[in-house]
């Protein structure tokens, strides 16, 4: 994944929702209405995830040292799971609780137009910031759908903007009909029931990103297409004759580590399965060059003998 279109991503998100959030906190005040306040909080938690990101990035450039001699690539996972805990604690659960207080006690809406014009304001500023998610995003997908892409995107900084930003939109949609709702019949309790359904929402994403994060902080294989041009690269038919088994392994979204055992011929001399591995290991860095880490064992392949079923009454 391309790092330079997550920081795109990231930078028009940050951007969209400083500018977003402050307008909310303005409209919460001359209202008094709660989703606003929630998605005023929504809104500032996004631009801390943002910046998460952008410094989960910077951290994940530093050279590997002797106590970290596979590097800091996993500084992207670390951060993006903060965002998740961050998206649950400080935007849903937050939200939730205001909803709760909102519908236990009610409080008259207040100039209305002021939610009303953010919202919209907001609404626009969000699809834009959404409309770059998926531009670079649509640009490492493929044919891949997109919760396929979610999945299995080795970087977390596309996918988190994307569901942030599709959360931030929802949200607004809820918080215009808790909003609208209200105006029409003058009960303050649909403010609080929309402000519970962002709430709703901002759990259930935060939730989707700390397992996707958790999968990653564990560590992930490569993609079956980069496990097949791996083996088809370290195979020349002379001296590599076949990989007899591999393990592929994330240090980060853009570095990969490739420990595989390769079957060499018999007769050929220490200085040839050495001129063999190295030839390998140049195949398999030219074929996928994210595979910057690479350990080769070269061995004797020996078919498994055939397994003959056991005579009856054995």
């Amino acid at each position: 994944m391309s790092a330079s279109g997550g920081t795109k991503a990231i930078v028009a998100a940050l951007g969209a929702n400083l500018a977003i959030a402050a307008a909310k906190f303005v409209a919460f005040a001359f209202s008094g209405s709660s989703s606003m306040l929630a998605e005023g909080v929504h809104s500032v938690a996004d631009s801390g995830n943002q910046a998460l990101l952008l410094l989960g990035g910077k951290k994940a450039q530093k050279q590997a040292s002797e106590e970290h001699p596979f590097g800091y690539g996993r500084e992207r996972y670390i951060y993006g799971f903060l965002v998740s805990v961050v998206l649950f604690s400080i935007g849903g659960v937050f939200a939730l609780y205001e909803g709760y207080e909102k519908i236990k006690e009610p409080h008259p809406l207040e100039h209305w137009y002021w939610p009303v014009g953010v919202l919209v304001f907001a609404v626009v500023a969000e699809a834009f910031s959404f409309r770059t998610a998926i531009k670079e995003s649509n640009a490492l997908r493929g044919e891949q759908s997109w919760s396929s892409f979610i999945r299995t995107a080795k970087a977390p900084e596309l996918p988190v903007v994307l569901l942030e930003d599709f959360g931030a939109l929802v949200g607004l949609v809820l918080a215009l009909g808790g909003v609208g709702l209200t105006i029409a019949t003058g009960d303050s309790v649909w403010d609080g029931i929309g402000t519970l359904c962002i709430g709703t929402l901002l759990v259930v994403i935060a939730l989707v990103l700390a397992a996707e994060t958790k999968s990653l902080l564990l560590g992930e294989a490569a993609g079956p297409e980069q496990v097949a041009r791996i083996r088809a690269a370290a195979v020349d038919g002379e001296s590599v004759t076949r990989v007899i088994h591999m393990r592929t392994l994330h240090l980060g979204p853009e570095e990969l580590l490739v420990a595989a055992k390769i079957a060499v011929r018999g007769e050929d001399t220490a200085a040839q399965i050495a001129r063999a591995i190295d030839a390998a290991e140049s195949r398999i860095r030219e074929a996928v060059p994210i595979a910057r880490v690479i350990y080769l064992e070269p061995d004797i392949y020996q078919p498994a003998p055939p397994h003959y079923p056991s005579p009856p009454g054995a």
